[in-house]
């Protein structure tokens, strides 16, 4: 598939002039420089940056930053690259990756769909997570979703053989759609039959648990390239 089939003019986020915090601003501000990874059209050494050869992760959408950290944490012999648009979420990941001393995680402030087709190279990464994305939940706007079959193909071309690419969603009616644009995938296939357990490397996210209160399901999806 040609990558700029990616560069679609409609985008899957809205940048939001969030109020950043002064805490959240400091850390932007004094912390991207360190744990920061600059958006660039060709992939970056990811050896030199993390000083390793080493499993790596892509996780897409971070939000304020809680389960990124969390599972870096968890998972110290596993580099993390986490790619967020808005400056107040990249400011509070940016924090908790200092105060944790996270040299296992970069952060990416850019449309993860020019970081996929740009900075990731085919059959290099370990795993890829999207947990809980914008799920666009009008119609009319359904057209904006991230996980459209052009971008789960990428995903899948950037996965190396074995890797798994790990969905999250408490809007059911997505969940259906991640499914089929999953197993019409040729090179995905799925680890269980429908949808998975909550892997014990997730944790609860704060969205997770809004949809619980509001009696949403949560629909996990793991598949692995084949």
């Amino acid at each position: 598939m040609n990558d700029d089939a990616l560069h679609r003019p409609v985008r899957s986020f809205v940048l939001r002039q969030g109020r950043m915090s002064p805490a959240q601003h400091r850390a932007y501000d004094e912390l991207l420089p360190r744990w920061g990874l600059g958006y660039a059209t060709t992939p970056p050494d990811l050896d030199a940056v993390f000083g390793r050869h080493a499993p790596r992760v892509l996780e897409i959408g971070c939000g304020m930053g809680e389960t990124t950290a969390a599972i870096a944490a968890a998972r110290p012999d596993t580099d993390f690259i986490g790619v967020e648009v808005h400056a107040p979420g990249v400011g509070s990941l940016l924090k908790r990756v200092d105060e944790l001393g996270l040299a296992n995680l970069r952060v990416v402030r850019h449309d993860a769909v020019e970081v996929v087709a740009h900075m990731i190279p085919e059959a290099s990464l370990a795993g890829i997570h999207v947990f809980f994305p914008d799920p666009w939940p009008k119609k009319r706007h359904h057209k904006r979703r991230l996980l459209q079959p052009a971008f789960v193909a990428a995903l899948a071309a950037r996965l190396a053989p074995g890797g798994y690419l790990h969905a999250a969603t408490d809007w059911e009616e997505y969940a259906q759609q991640m499914l089929a644009t999953f197993t019409a995938e040729p090179r995905l296939v799925n680890t269980v039959e429908g949808f998975a357990p909550r892997p014990d490397y997730r944790p609860q996210t704060k969205f997770e648990a809004r949809g619980l209160k509001l009696g949403h399901g949560v629909f996990d999806l793991v598949f692995r390239r084949r």
